[in-house]
């Protein structure tokens, strides 16, 4: 199955008698009738224990570890708005925290890498109190404690990572530690592959209990650290396995990996389940993407954020065999409502266009799923600032309305479209990549002809009302041989962008190919002269390839007067 299941209200209320985070650097204090330690002298409780730890793969723990937004799963903030997908968005005074992470111009304290920092934290402690616990337990099937503790070591690892790809050398804990205090010094890279092969190793591929974590799963995480590293060689070995596994396969139809509706597929290879109107006001529906829905009229009707950056729009452009300009995508705007007025005429963009991008971006006078088509600044919170886009990959169709969206509480924006961390195409992708790098440059062509097929598929296309194509959708596959490796590399890097834009993958991807510098110094240049507030961002080398770890952090990882936690380079 697919990566952590649901989180049953029985489970939930457990749990907030369980787990509480005070303000220590990594420290959960346990209060009320039911204690970890009670918890973990039974199976069932140990797995209780293990939930716990699953519950904080949506990026949101709990309001004591800061707003779910900071630390959403998606990593709207971290990847997308950070890497040049989307704009901050809604108006400069709203989430003004935010504006930092787009411009690179971020400090210790902002409350976003805070939440960010103790929310995967907290999974970490959870996790270690699972393991602690299963290797306790006396009365227990062997063969599952090994399962259960494969699964702990999953997400220990996953937590782990995700922190080295934001905030880069972090402290490594695992269920020794009695003092967490142990500093950051050196990278954790080593021990968080060491946690996910022997995952891996034991992992299924499948499991009986939806979102329990899979080998392929654990596979397809421990190849993206490789990857980091440019092992290419060892990345590839594991995905092939994900691939000749059989396990895996794309959805017929794009947009089913962003239907609420269309859960747990073939194409999810790690996937946080969601659930709401289960009597937690919307606290299990994905509250880390809440603010992102068209402002006003629209789904909720808050809050507009998230909005999708023209350069990332312009990148959908295809020529007349309907593949992208690679090198010119970003010469000539696809045409929008910038500046009309919504009560004046528009026409949209009628130039060639790749079909995936009016399932990514929300554009005027274009159907936005069953809410009508968009009808252009009045669902902006303010054009000039924001621009004229609307985010779509996390948004539920109108027809879903109170039964997979919240019915309750300030925000009916929460709903069951769960956050796909890793989906096949990611995988092929990848593996298209170590093919490059390899030399095996007709392989990683079929890989991304695979991606670029289901794409094309007229079927999964965007149609207006009396079916006809919503825009001109051209797409073609590469039917030329690839003989130019740095051709090769370059469409495929490209071909990452437009299938998983939005999705929270950006900039660590510019950042692991080392052409972040490049690419945000590119980008700012064009886009300040569109966004002014963008001729802020200062992406410098060597140092934002990171963000700065929370201030209160290293604070309180002091032992004897002195912070074992050391700030990254430059902040």
């Amino acid at each position: 199955m697919n990566s952590y299941f649901k989180k049953f209200i029985g489970v939930l209320a457990l749990l907030a008698v369980v787990v509480a985070c005070n303000e220590e650097f990594l420290e959960t204090r346990p209060y009320g009738s039911v204690t970890e330690g009670l918890l973990a002298t039974t199976e069932k409780g140990a797995n209780s224990l293990l939930i716990a730890a699953y519950s904080n793969l949506d990026g949101f723990s709990g309001w004591d570890n800061g707003s779910p937004w900071g630390g959403a799963a998606s990593n709207w903030t971290f990847g997308s708005v950070a890497g040049g997908d989307a704009y901050k968005g809604s108006e400069a005074g709203d989430q003004p925290d935010v504006t930092p992470i787009e411009l690179h111009t971020i400090d210790a304290n902002n409350p976003y890498v805070e939440g960010k920092w103790r929310n995967y934290y907290d999974g970490i402690s959870r996790t270690n109190q699972a393991i602690k616990s299963f290797k306790s337990l006396s009365d227990i099937n062997e063969t599952q404690r090994a399962q259960r503790l494969a699964e702990a070591r999953f997400l220990r690892g996953f937590y782990h990572y995700e922190l080295h790809k934001v905030f880069g050398n972090v402290p490594y804990i695992d269920e020794t530690v009695t003092d967490v205090r142990v500093g950051n010094a050196g990278s954790p890279l080593a021990k968080i592959q060491a946690d996910l092969k022997a995952a891996a190793d034991l992992l299924p591929l499948t499991q009986t209990e939806v979102g329990r974590a899979t080998k392929g799963a654990a596979q397809a995480l421990l190849a993206n650290s490789y990857l980091r590293e440019s092992k290419y060689a060892e990345a590839k070995t594991l995905l092939d396995a994900i691939i000749n596994s059989k396990r895996y396969s794309l959805n017929a139809l794009y947009h089913d990996n962003f239907n609420p509706a269309v859960r747990n597929t073939n194409e999810s290879v790690l996937e946080v389940q969601q659930s709401v109107n289960d009597g937690t006001e919307g606290d299990n529906g994905n509250w880390g993407d809440v603010l992102n829905f068209p402002y006003n009229g629209g789904p909720q009707g808050c809050c507009g954020f998230h909005q999708p950056s023209q350069n990332l729009v312009n990148a959908f452009q295809t020529d007349a065999n309907g593949l992208p300009l690679l090198d010119t995508y970003n010469n000539q705007d696809v045409k929008s409502d910038n500046g009309i007025k919504a009560t004046d005429p528009f026409t949209p963009h009628t130039g060639n266009l790749d079909p995936r991008l009016d399932w990514t971006v929300g554009r005027r006078s274009l159907p936005y799923l069953d809410w009508g088509n968009h009808p252009g600044s009045t669902w902006i919170r303010d054009q000039s600032y924001g621009g004229p886009y609307a985010p779509k990959k996390n948004v539920h169709y109108r027809t879903q309305q109170g039964v997979l969206s919240s019915a309750s509480g300030w925000s009916t924006g929460p709903n069951t479209n769960n956050v796909k961390l890793i989906r096949y195409a990611d995988v092929l992708l990848q593996a298209a990549e170590c093919e490059v790098e390899v030399g095996s440059l007709e392989k990683a062509r079929e890989y991304t002809n695979l991606v670029r097929a289901r794409a094309a598929n007229p079927a999964g296309w965007v149609k207006n009302a009396d079916g006809s194509n919503a825009a001109n959708y051209v797409i073609g596959l590469y039917n030329t041989a690839w003989t130019d490796k740095a051709v090769a590399r370059k469409a495929v890097r490209f071909e990452r962008r437009l299938e998983l834009g939005m999705e929270g993958h950006r900039f660590f991807d510019l950042v692991r190919w080392g052409i972040a510098d490049t690419e945000k110094a590119a980008y700012f240049a064009a886009e300040s002269k569109k966004r002014q507030y963008l001729a802020g961002g200062r992406y410098v080398k060597g140092k934002s390839e990171f963000f700065p770890i929370p201030a209160k952090a290293i604070t309180q990882s002091s032992k004897d007067g002195k912070a074992t936690i050391a700030q990254n380079p430059g902040y």
